[in-house]
């Protein structure tokens, strides 16, 4: 076992009784040793009381003849991050996460690890260490948060209150419903309750493999979480007994499996920064073109909000993830010998699962929509690519062809947005807030609420090289690459060029000439950095583009 190091032979006396310091017993050293990697703090709603999820994981190790030992994992929460210069250390919290994970487990050389994780860049940031690392893993997510509900019934998530900042601004709604929504839209523990990141990314973590079933829709305050907690520190143990490690799992057979459920669901575009990067963390080179083939084959089985009116809690009822994967298997389009963390394979696992409501999960006869619920679109605006949220896009949003409304910052662009001077057929461009040029990439969410809740969703388009929240809907298009920063098409844009978006046919265009661009481009110099020390720095230094998953080289 990788802890003989410290708790066998003479040798390893000095690591004993360092070890019989913490309290362990020579009986327990005999053991394997077990890290549990407790993400919980007191600022984010997801992670509030991973305590109680830690206390239930130590007791399946323990009784499955391990030894848990915890240590922390940090966790930023996106929405309290969101708006101002807090968001540029969101993603960049992920590479912090993975590299403290390989810090302390490599320090420290665990027979295993159990992973607790619950919101946006500390599930990816997990699964990239689990992959580095290479040790015995599992994930076991916190859970999502309860749908509001509002006295008149309307059903809520954070996704509302972000959205009536900009419909109070415009006067389409009253205070007291301003205040209600607020009061009600998150009501519980959990992840946010909706098919945001968080959530996107704990329902792609079952489909890999790493995680038991379940993890991605049991709501946060059910009993059940609890017991599948426990569940999953038990299982670690059989992972670690028989060395199956997050790589037998995490093959690119399992990214593609994650695709599919990914365009099925229609999760965050998050996702296409996550998946790449712990593909590449498990050496696997994921090439985000293949998402579009994969979307011509995968229906949009759900809408969840932002999307819909279902929330996560509703997916849980209608059967959860395995019957989601178990409606997708008939296409083909599932890999079902790929390996689980259950000791299942794929095909195993969903055997016996069952649509419980249709209306939640639909038959792929009749889908909300015959393509996959996220696109990768291509052009000379995006010679690298971009992604769209394509199941949150109104119908008539899916081509559309305006005049560019050109800012180099998100706050420039809310001030127009609420100050009226965008109108019907215009295409916000936000750029400068990519990986490098952010630094850190930052959350559009605040304009697409805005453009939202002005009433301007299925008129306006917003192109970005930063990125968007799972909350975000309408014609929002992400992760522009290359990026202004290091020179990308975007940075070439000017006031008034017209912008051509057309999702079903994956393209995005400025519509100027060659010559012209190059015209522009000969005269482009690059910005001074906007932030010059400290991590973000660093992080500006190493980080690679939004569609290669901002990896670090």
């Amino acid at each position: 076992m990788r802890s003989d190091r410290l708790t066998k032979g003479n040798h390893a006396a000095p690591q004993r009784a360092i070890l019989k310091a913490l309290g362990l017993c020579d009986a327990e050293l005999e053991r394997p040793l077990i890290g549990v990697v407790n993400s919980q703090n007191d600022i984010v709603p997801g992670h509030m009381f991973l305590d109680k999820v830690t206390e239930a994981v130590k007791q399946g190790v323990a009784m499955a003849g391990g030894v848990p030992i915890v240590f922390p994992a940090i966790a930023v929460c996106d929405g309290l991050a969101m708006g101002h210069a807090g968001m540029k250390y969101s993603l960049v919290s992920r590479e912090l996460i993975a590299d403290s994970v390989e810090a302390m487990a490599t320090a420290h050389p665990f027979d295993g690890l159990v992973l607790i994780a619950a919101c946006d860049k500390n599930v990816p940031g997990l699964l990239m260490a689990a992959g580095r690392l290479n040790v015995p893993s599992i994930v076991i997510s916190a859970g999502a948060m309860l749908a509001g509900r509002m006295t008149n019934g309307r059903r809520l998530s954070y996704s509302d209150i972000a959205e009536a900042v900009g419909a109070f601004n415009a006067g389409r709604i009253t205070k007291a419903t301003f205040m209600e929504i607020e009061n009600k839209s998150c009501p519980s523990c959990g992840s946010c309750s909706g098919m945001f990141t968080a959530n996107s990314m704990n329902c792609l973590s079952e489909v890999l493999g790493m995680a038991l079933p379940g993890n991605g829709t049991i709501p946060a305050v059910m009993s059940a979480r609890y017991r599948l907690a426990k569940e999953a520190g038990m299982a670690v143990m059989e992972l670690v007994r028989k060395d199956v490690k997050p790589r037998d799992i995490m093959t690119r057979e399992a990214f593609e499996n994650a695709l599919a459920v990914d365009m099925a669901l229609g999760c965050s575009t998050n996702s296409m920064l996550h998946l790449p990067a712990i593909a590449h963390e498990c050496g696997i080179d994921l090439d985000l073109s293949v998402a579009n083939d994969i979307a011509e084959k995968t229906p949009n089985l759900c809408h969840l909000a932002p999307a819909g009116s279902d929330y996560i809690e509703d997916l849980d009822r209608a059967g959860g993830i395995s019957a989601v994967m178990k409606t997708l298997e008939p296409l083909g389009v599932l890999h079902t010998d790929c390996l689980t963390v259950s000791g299942k394979t794929v095909g195993e696992q969903i055997a016996g699962a069952e649509v419980l409501n249709p209306e939640v999960i639909r038959p792929v006869d009749r889908p909300f929509g015959d393509k996959g619920g996220i696109a990768v679109l291509k052009g000379n605006l995006a010679p690298d690519g971009c992604v769209v949220k394509r199941a949150a896009v109104a119908p008539e949003m899916l081509v559309h062809e305006g005049p560019a409304r050109v800012f180099d910052c998100e706050e420039d662009a809310i001030d127009a947005i609420f100050g009226g001077k965008i109108v019907p057929g215009d295409v916000v461009v936000i750029r400068y807030e990519g990986p490098k040029g952010g630094p850190g990439m930052r959350e559009m969410l605040n304009p697409t609420s805005a453009i939202i809740g002005s009433g301007l969703g299925s008129s306006v388009a917003l192109i970005t090289d930063g990125r968007f929240s799972g909350a975000t809907r309408g014609a929002a298009i992400g992760h522009v690459s290359p990026e202004a920063a290091v020179g990308g098409p975007v940075a070439l844009i000017e006031e008034g060029d017209k912008i051509r978006i057309d999702i079903p046919g994956h393209r995005i265009e400025v519509l100027v000439s060659d010559e012209e661009l190059a015209r522009r481009r000969a005269v482009w110099q690059p910005r001074k950095p906007r932030i010059t020390t400290g991590y973000l720095a660093r992080y500006a230094k190493l980080v690679t583009s939004g569609m290669s998953g901002a990896v670090l080289e």
